[in-house]
């Protein structure tokens, strides 16, 4: 059975619901208070493909579309705004201005360590 783009963005948002209630749920309100910043959590966030959502898979990326890098997101921050905003910045103005605008040399060394080994 193939899956329709439905389906997959579907999948996308159900994953990254999960992930938040699974691994930020349960410590925002700690990291919130300590102003502790949790860098294993983004390298969980890299190991699902969430660290490069708009790279396409042959960087290492996800390869996934906008509305996808939305649902991502928008899930991530219903649990903690301040760790939806540094997914967001990640992939909006490092890993995909370095897609955008980087030559090959650059993709080539910076996307392994962005997109899965962050911290």
């Amino acid at each position: 059975m193939e899956l329709t783009l439905f389906d997959e963005l579907t999948m996308v948002q159900q994953s990254a619901a999960d992930f938040a209630e699974m691994h930020i749920r349960p410590h925002v309100m700690e990291w919130d208070e300590t102003q502790y910043l949790p860098k294993d959590l983004f390298a969980k966030l890299g190991e699902l493909g969430f660290m490069g959502v708009l790279v396409p898979e042959e960087y290492g990326g996800s390869g996934m579309n906008y509305q996808a890098y939305i649902s991502v997101i928008e899930e991530i921050a219903k649990v903690c705004g301040s760790i939806g905003l540094s997914v967001a910045a990640h992939n909006s103005l490092c890993t995909n201005h370095i897609y955008l605008f980087g030559n090959e040399e650059q993709k080539d060394t910076t996307f392994p360590n962005l997109l899965v080994v962050l911290g």
